[in-house]
Formats: C-alpha cells, sequence, structure tokens
C-alpha cells in the first residue's frame, strides 16, 4: 500500500474499468483507485490524472491484506470492486450518476461489507488542470459534508465527516471507514464548474442511475456472447453525448507501443468511428444509439459540407492542437493532449457518412436533414474523390484504396435506400461508384489479383477487407477473395490481425494485433460462407479484453496485454456487430 501522499502506483491497461455518464470518464483500478477523470466534459483538464503521472486519484481500498476482482453489474457500466481480504469480503459498488449533469460530475461509491467485518482506507487527492489546482479552502459544515475549490471547480464530498486533511506535497482528505458485517456506506463526491445546487440523498442517486442503465441498454437476444454483446453497448451508450457524439476512448496518453512515441488524445469524436458504432447498432436494430449517430454525423455534415473534418470535440466544436504537459506520463509513455487530426483530410469519412445514412434510412430513421446530409456526402465525394488524403490509418497524403472504395459503397448504400422518385439520382451515384471502383482497380490491383494499399505501395492492407463488407464490391468478386486470402496470409497469426507490414520485422514487433481488423476479419470469413473459421475469429478476439471486458486498439499477443488509449470505441462496436451478424444466415 501506498504511504498517505503517494499516488497509487500504475497497474497494467487490462486491469482498469471504465465508468462513463455520457459526458465524461473515469478509470478505476483493481486497489479502488480512481486515477483518472476529466470534468466537465470528455475534453476538459484532468482533475485525477494519477494515470498519467499527475497529483490527482481517489482511492476506496481495504486496510489490511486482499485479492482483488470485479465485474459490472450486466448491461450497464456500474462496477462492483470486490475484495477478498483475510477476514471477510468487501465490496464497492461505484458509478457516475447517469444520465450526466452537463455541469456537474456525480461519482458514487457505495462500500458494501458482504462477509463479515471491514475497514476501508480513503483518500481523496482531488486536483483540477491535470493537476495544477489541488484542493483548497476545505470546510466542513454542521452535516460533516466537505466542500472546496479546485482551480474554477466547485468540489463538495459527502460521507465522510470524520476525514482530516492531508498533510503532504498533495493535499488531500483521509477517512478510515469501519463497516459491521451486512451494513454499507455511500460516499458522493460532486464536481461542478458552476456553484454546486442542494445535495441530493446517495440513494435516490443510485436509483435514478439504474434505472437509467435499465432503460437505455437494449437485451440484443441471439447474438453470439450476448452478456460481452450488451456490455459493449453499455460501454458504447457510456460514451457518448447528449450531441450523439461518441468519444474514440476516455483516455489520452497511453501508448502503443512503450518508448515509441505513438502517443495520442483520444477523447474526441471520429467521424469514422462515430459510423462504424450507427453500422453495428443498426445491425441490431433501430436503437438510440443508431439515432445519436446520425444526428452527430448529420450535424456535422450540414455544417461543413466538402470540408467535413475527420474529427470533432463531443460538442461538435474543433479539435485543438496537439501539445504535451509537465508530466511524467503512464510507463512507456510521455504525455500529449489535442490531436493532430485536425490538420487532416480523409477522404473515406464521406462514404462511412453514407454507409450509416443509408442504414438509418433502411431502418426508416432518416429525416429531412439527414437526407440533405447524404447529398452534400455525394456531392464531396464527387468533387474530391481524386483527390490524395490520410486514409484509414492517418499517414501520409496518398491515393488510398481503402478510402476510394469505401466511397464506393456509400454510394451504392445510399442509392439502393434512396426514395421512390429520386432513381435518377440513385442512378448517378451508382454510376459514380462503379466509376471509382474501376479507377481503383486500374491503379491499385496488385498483380496477385488482390487489392494493394496505394497506387505506390504495393502492400496488404486489413483495411481493405471492409469495401467487400460495405458492397463496393460483390463478395465473390475474385478481387474480394484474392484479398481476404492475402490478408489471411501475410497479416494473420493464431487468429489474431494485424494492420499492415511497417517493414521487415515479424508483425509482433512492429505493433500489437489491431482488434478492429480481428473483428472485421470474423465477418469476411462469415461472408464467404467460412462460418466455423468466422466464430474463431470472433472468440479469439472476444477474448482480448481484461477482466472489465474492455477492449483497447491493439493487443499485445506475447504478454496478453492491452495496448493504446482505453476502452476504444470502435472495437467495441465491431465486436457488437460480429456479435449480431455472425448468427444470421447469409
Amino acid at each position: 500500500m501506498t504511504s498517505t501522499g503517494d499516488a497509487p502506483a500504475p497497474h497494467a491497461l487490462r486491469d482498469y474499468a471504465l465508468l462513463a455518464d455520457g459526458r465524461r470518464g473515469a478509470l478505476v483500478g483493481p486497489r479502488g483507485d480512481i486515477v483518472w477523470m476529466c470534468a466537465p466534459a470528455w475534453d476538459s483538464d484532468a482533475v485525477f490524472s494519477a494515470l498519467i503521472g499527475g497529483p490527482g486519484w481517489y482511492t476506496v481500498t481495504p486496510a489490511g491484506p486482499f485479492v482483488r476482482g470485479g465485474y459490472y453489474e450486466q448491461g450497464s457500466l456500474i462496477w462492483r470492486s470486490r475484495w477478498v481480504t483475510t477476514t471477510g469480503i468487501v465490496e464497492c459498488r461505484e458509478a457516475l450518476a447517469h444520465p450526466g449533469d452537463p455541469h456537474r460530475a456525480v461519482v458514487l461509491r457505495r462500500i458494501l461489507a458482504v462477509d463479515g467485518d471491514s475497514e476501508v482506507d480513503v483518500r481523496l487527492h482531488l486536483a483540477a488542470g491535470f493537476g495544477q489546482h489541488p484542493l483548497h479552502d476545505l470546510r466542513r459544515d454542521e452535516h460533516g459534508r466537505w466542500a472546496g475549490r479546485a482551480g474554477e471547480l466547485y468540489v463538495r464530498w459527502t460521507g465522510a465527516p470524520d476525514a482530516r486533511p492531508g498533510r503532504t506535497r498533495h493535499p488531500g482528505l483521509h477517512a478510515a471507514l469501519p463497516l459491521e458485517a451486512g451494513t454499507h456506506h455511500d460516499l458522493v463526491l460532486e464536481v461542478s464548474d458552476r456553484p454546486l445546487p442542494g445535495p441530493v440523498a446517495a440513494g435516490e442517486l443510485w436509483r435514478a442511475t439504474e434505472t437509467s442503465w435499465a432503460t437505455c441498454v437494449p437485451d440484443l437476444p441471439g447474438v453470439l456472447g450476448r452478456r460481452d454483446a450488451q456490455q459493449a453497448y453499455a460501454v458504447l451508450t457510456g460514451m457518448t453525448g447528449p450531441g450523439g457524439g461518441t468519444v474514440a476512448a476516455a483516455t489520452t496518453s497511453l501508448p502503443e507501443r512503450a518508448e515509441q512515441g505513438r502517443n495520442y488524445d483520444y477523447r474526441y469524436v471520429w467521424i469514422r468511428d462515430q459510423c462504424y458504432i450507427g453500422q453495428a447498432v443498426a445491425a441490431a436494430g433501430p436503437h438510440a444509439l443508431l439515432d445519436d449517430s446520425v444526428r452527430f454525423v448529420t450535424a456535422r455534415l450540414l455544417e461543413h459540407g466538402p470540408h467535413l473534418a475527420p474529427a470533432y470535440t463531443a460538442g461538435g466544436t474543433a479539435v485543438p492542437d496537439q501539445r504535451t504537459l509537465d508530466l511524467p506520463g503512464y510507463p512507456g509513455g510521455f504525455d500529449v493532449v489535442g490531436n493532430h487530426v485536425n490538420r487532416q483530410f480523409q477522404l473515406d469519412v464521406f462514404g462511412e457518412s453514407l454507409l450509416l445514412l443509408a442504414a438509418a434510412a433502411r431502418h426508416g430513421r432518416l429525416d429531412a436533414d439527414g437526407w440533405r446530409a447524404a447529398l452534400g456526402a455525394a456531392e464531396a465525394i464527387t468533387a474530391r474523390h481524386r483527390e490524395p488524403d490520410a486514409g484509414i490509418w492517418e499517414l501520409h497524403d496518398d491515393r488510398w484504396a481503402h478510402s476510394r472504395l469505401i466511397c464506393a459503397a456509400g454510394l451504392r448504400a445510399i442509392a439502393a435506400a434512396a426514395p421512390r422518385g429520386s432513381s435518377g439520382r440513385a442512378a448517378t451515384w451508382e454510376a459514380l461508384a462503379d466509376a471509382i471502383v474501376a479507377e481503383t482497380s486500374a491503379d491499385c490491383l496488385h498483380p496477385t489479383g488482390r487489392w494493394q494499399r496505394s497506387p505506390t505501395d504495393t502492400g496488404v492492407d486489413a483495411a481493405l477487407l471492409l469495401p467487400a463488407l460495405r458492397g463496393a464490391l460483390p463478395a465473390d468478386d475474385p478481387r474480394s477473395t484474392a484479398t481476404l486470402r492475402a490478408v489471411r496470409a501475410d497479416l494473420a497469426q493464431d487468429h489474431y490481425v494485424y494492420r499492415f507490414r511497417h517493414d521487415q520485422r515479424p508483425l509482433a514487433d512492429a505493433e500489437g494485433a489491431f482488434l478492429l481488423c480481428g473483428f472485421v476479419m470474423a465477418l469476411a470469413e462469415h461472408q464467404q460462407h467460412h462460418d466455423v473459421e468466422a466464430v474463431r475469429w470472433f472468440e479469439r478476439n472476444r477474448a482480448s479484453c481484461g477482466p472489465s471486458g474492455l477492449y483497447a486498439e491493439e493487443f499485445d499477443v506475447a504478454q496478453r496485454q492491452l495496448r493504446g488509449n482505453l476502452p476504444q470505441a470502435f472495437v467495441h462496436a465491431l465486436m457488437l456487430e460480429a456479435a449480431v451478424r455472425l448468427v444470421r444466415r447469409h
């Protein structure tokens, strides 16, 4: 156990769980250590930043020796930390109050002495501005509630009247809480950018949170791995704000490869990822997250048209420029906020937008604004499909085959979904899709008959499985089957898939297996009627998570560890889509 003033030691990423309310998220570790939360919004400065070396954390930990565990209550982001001690069993039920308030984050923690008497050690070290502004002006009212400030934020902590301010370089509050067997104790932490309203009883906050989760996660009957599919939907729900945007991840700066500079801030909404989420949910049914995705993408298309950015904040504004902080970073990485994606052009986002809008139209969920957005996306493809772009993997500008073929798939999908009276426009879109496929075939068809990455890069790319899945060309087209064979032969090992070859090194020496690609491979095998193989790919990648069931972007196969920011929304989306589609007949 750390000393009173020390930050909790970092854990492997697989050991963290996510608490989220749609507007912000927190990571909690196996020792009851909340070490990451930004407030009041996803892209705000962190108030708990110990995850990347900052002086901010909030821990609830058994006082004696213990072994740890935990689980989500089904179909929710209510997490139960569970510890077996030498005297019994103690749990901490934890959540962010759901749905989230735009100005006020509410962290709920209910400590339960499940078996035997227990004692827990509680430490609150909140520091706004990534640790620059610790708690100050602390005072306790006549009801035992603590209140204070952290920078411009207002803080109130209920449930620890006997806490004492810590006398360390990291100011905070510390308490020892004894519990008799069978009892529980509530802690409520509120952090707001406005003066706090009157307090609400913990029981009322818990009941509202339970009800909210029960109403927003569908049952998803008949899918593969139903519990995990529901949990994926819950994760996506928790990461989706009121404007419909789903952040790519809850965190920043978690390294994809130790000491290699691959650290990014993913607390923003990528248009491509949003479209993946909407299409995955559409495969399951016309659920709320489909409408959310359509609403966010439609609003950005109507606002920016052919100049659609690859990513936005959850509020729909521009992603800030990348900068570093003066923090040590998570081990193997360094701290960074903002993202260079704000300077890129990514052609495929127009095709993905059309695929999303067409999926909504098939469910009767596309309104007049949605159709106007679709027209704008099609016009953007018409005007810009010959321009080089950064591509799905956000590399140097090139005429990437994937970007162009996804545009063709989107055009075909929206043409098929076009309302009556639009036959002329639909025919135009089909003709443009044919032309794009022909042009791409002319300069990106490898001599072996498969798709290659670009006119100047002859390599295999797992992203090139997607055009056939999305309908750019038939599944039985020789180019589709040749590409599947090439990905299987050159980029797959032991039912894990890597994006592409960086160089002559073994695949796993360059980066981790890319879980998105593993689920795409499952869908591609299913499309080719290889049903047993499809399930093998699905199950292998479904297991590539930590005890909480969260997926990161990459999986280190040799060490069985997660790599990159957590949780990665598009992996949960493709896992959900595969769980739905693999049980269906072709």
